[in-house]
Order: structure tokens, then sequence, then C-alpha cells
């Protein structure tokens, strides 16, 4: 028969990172709590099909995946450029990142496939002299809801919903996603029921834990026929604590195995949707949910003047503002020493990482003496990239350089000679 000759291996939107092309690293389903992958943005290109013959199963596969590579090349060129351009297999093994298996069939000597192909952003577009710079929305708050046998569930369990955002490469989009890893008191904060509150001050505290400025709802409905059978995904993305809606839409499987497939499609789809709402303007953060609170004064009450004032010993108590600062944090290592780094801008009284999320991005909660200008200041002096969103820094060390040492910086001599 032919299926004992060629071996059936479907993993609809598993990753492959591709180290050149002479080695891979498979990474399975992963759970609630992963680190989402690829977050760099590199340029993607998907349903490249291959065809290759080999000597040899192995063979025909680094064949498949070269073709694929050549070929997504030329495709990435025709849509950056309009024109089409070529490179060696050498040149492509410096650009590509990843390899994406979306279908492959592997035979003794053959290999049919459907791929995708990942390639660094800044060097392909340095290659073909386009600009890379992607400017990018508020953080927002992403809420994966999923109704599967007529229960909503976000993070109280393990949902295929969950998963499929996991594995979603949002780096390339032009919304930047702040998604939650489901654990510890996540379940508690972000469920269902908190997604029908309309009052602003509740979210904004909900919001201000994971360091966002709005939150976005995507939810789905799966409808399914039998067991194994047809399943109906009625997908809907919303904004804002009003949920307001921005598209709807549903899609359609004919076996239970193609679950992953209609949800990776149904993400693609609200992703363009929310790209196609910040555009027009539709994501803009409403007033209310921005506006924080006036603290109120407590005024001093002067001494009576048949009083005569005693001299006490107090304790004088230092306070300043509190801001929420977001930080990426790939290692252990780049944790502590951002936290060293904050806490030695002038003016920082005290720098408490509240949310750790190693591989992507840690909340830290930092007291300093000024406004939130004078803090982005501070940071931008000290070497940081900093961006402000809804009364919230976010901070990033600039590609290629280490983290910023704390204590005072030395500012270089105009005399000393540089190499």
């Amino acid at each position: 028969m032919a299926l004992s000759r060629i071996s059936l291996n479907i993993g609809i939107a598993s990753a492959l990172a591709l180290a050149g092309v002479g080695g891979v690293l498979a990474q399975g389903k992963s759970g609630g709590s992963a680190v989402p992958i690829d977050p760099s943005g590199s340029f993607e290109i998907s349903g490249v099909a291959v065809d290759v013959r080999g000597k040899d199963a192995n063979s025909a596969r680094m064949g498949g995946w070269r073709l694929a590579q050549r070929k997504g090349w030329e495709m990435l060129a025709q849509r950056l450029t309009g024109k089409s351009s070529s490179l060696s297999d050498s040149a492509l093994d410096s650009l590509v990142t990843a390899v994406v298996v979306e279908r492959e069939q592997i035979g003794p000597t053959r290999y049919i496939a459907r791929l995708g192909v990942l390639f660094d952003r800044q060097k392909a577009g340095a290659v073909l002299g386009v600009s890379t710079a992607l400017s990018r929305s508020a953080p927002m708050l992403l809420v994966p809801l999923e109704f599967s046998g007529g229960a909503g569930i976000v993070f109280e369990r393990e949902t295929a919903w969950a998963r499929a955002w996991t594995r979603f490469r949002s780096g390339g989009s032009t919304i930047d996603y702040v998604r939650v890893r489901g654990t510890g008191p996540d379940s508690l904060l972000i469920n269902a029921g908190q997604t029908l509150r309309r009052g602003r001050n509740w979210w904004r505290s909900v919001l201000d834990q994971y360091g966002a400025a709005d939150v976005l709802v995507a939810e789905v409905q799966l409808r399914r026929e039998y067991p194994g059978g047809p399943i109906v995904g009625v997908f809907a993305a919303n904004h804002g604590p009003d949920r307001r809606p921005i598209a709807a839409f549903a899609l359609r499987v004919d076996n239970g195995d193609s679950l992953d497939a209609l949800l990776d499609a149904g993400i693609l789809r609200i992703d363009k949707a929310f790209q196609a709402a910040l555009s027009t303007g539709e994501l803009a953060t409403d007033r209310m949910l921005a506006t924080r609170p006036p603290v109120p004064k407590v005024e001093e009450e002067e001494p009576a003047d048949e009083e005569t004032p005693t001299a006490t010993p107090t304790a004088t108590v230092e306070t300043g503002t509190s801001f929420t600062v977001q930080v990426e944090t790939p290692n252990v290592n780049a944790l502590n020493a951002s936290e060293s780094a904050v806490r030695g801008v002038p003016g920082v009284r005290g720098a408490t990482t509240t949310s750790l999320a190693l591989g992507g991005i840690s909340v830290m909660r930092v007291t300093y003496d000024g406004p939130i200008g004078s803090l982005r200041a501070a940071l931008e002096a000290r070497g940081w990239q900093v961006q402000e969103g809804g009364g919230v820094l976010r901070i990033r060390r600039p590609q290629g350089s280490q983290a910023p040492a704390p204590g005072p910086q030395p500012s270089p001599s105009p005399a000393a000679p540089t190499d």
C-alpha cells in the first residue's frame, strides 16, 4: 500500500528552528504558560510549496528546505520592492531564522510539503534596501476567551485557543500584544466575567498589573457536530471595556484533527482586523481609562495661638510617585541587571518586579521623585530605549548593547582617542 511507503506527518503551524540548513529543533505543543514564540518580528512568507526528490529521505527534505528558501526570498523581494531578487544558498542561510512546516509528506526518496520561511527583519531589509521600522500601538492586554460546551474560559484551564495565541508570531504586527502566561493570579484577574465589566477604575487596576494601556478581547465559540467531526468556529474581535465590536466571522473545518489550523487561521484574520482598526483610529484608548483620578490633598491644620507648640521628634517618611515600567527579560541575569540599572537612576527610590516573565516582558513598580516625563528622560539619558503610553513606560536595551550599569555614567573626554 502507499501508506506503507510514505509516512504522512502533518504539523499545522509547528515551528522548526533552522540553524543554517544543517540541523533543526522542533517545538511541540506549548501550554498556556509557555513563552510566545518568535517575538522578534521576522519577515514571514507562508504557503511555499515544494516537491523534491533525493537519494534518500533526509536529502530530499534538505533539498526541499533549500528550495523553500529560494522561493521565499523571491516572494519577499517581490512583496517589498516589486522586483524579483535571488541570492546564493550561503547568503540565504544567514538571513533565514526559521522554517515553519505547515504540511509535509516524507517518502524514501521524495519530499512534498507546504512550508513557511522566516527572514531576519534587519538583515533582509538591509539587503533589499527597505526600511524595517515598525510603528506599533500602545500595549494592549489580550484576553483569549473561548466558549466550548457553553462555558466561557480564559485561563481557568488550558485551552486550544490560548495555545494558538501562544503560537502566533506577533512581532510583525502593528499591535503590541501583552500576552499573559496564565499562571499565578491571572485566572482570577482575567476571566470571562471580567470581560463583561465596564468600570474604568477596575479595568485600570487590572491593566496596571500587566503594564497595558487598553484591552482587546479575542473570542471564539467552538461548535462540534459530533466527536471528531466537523468544527465551526465563530470568531469575534472586541476592543475596550465596553467590548466594542471590531470584526466577526465564522470558519469551518471538516474534522477534529484540524482544530489548530482553524484557530490559527482565525487569529490571522483577527490580527488583520485589529491592525486595520488601528490604522483608522478605532483603537484609540478611552480617555476615562487613560486618566488617573487626582490624589486628594491633605490640608495641614495650623496650631492655635494660645497653644505653645512643643518639639516632638517625628520620623520623616520619604515618599514618591509609583510608575509601571515594562522591561524585556530574556533571562535571570538580564532581570537583575535591569533592576540594578533602574535603581541607579537619580530620583528612583525603589524598583520591584511585580510580574516576572523570563523570556518575555516583565513588569516593575518604580517609585520616583518626579513626573513620568522626568523618569523617561532620566532613563533615556542612561542609554535605554523608552516608549511611553497610558502612564506606562516600556524600556529596552539598544540592540547589540549591554544593560546600563548602575551609578553615574562617566562622560567621554573630547580628547580621548577612538578606535
